[in-house]
């Protein structure tokens, strides 16, 4: 299978950084899939019943949180 992949990087607030991780996370529970758009495409993405999270935190000059969802 071909790699298809979304790279997306915003400078929101911090309220709207945790809106958009909000409705990620309701989109996972609610459904098996969750929903993207670009370029005035939309993408669904399958989710399985169980999913691997990996949650890994940086700290230095350049703080980062990234989580990771595999399956």
């Amino acid at each position: 299978m071909d790699l298809f992949e979304i790279d997306d990087k915003q400078r929101l607030t911090r309220e709207a950084a945790a809106d958009r991780l909000r409705a990620l996370a309701d989109s996972l529970s609610r459904h098996n899939s969750v929903e993207f758009q670009r370029d005035g495409k939309r993408f669904t993405v399958a989710v399985p019943d169980e999913v691997e999270l990996k949650v890994e935190v940086e700290l230095g000059d350049d703080n980062e949180i990234e989580v990771e969802l595999t399956w």
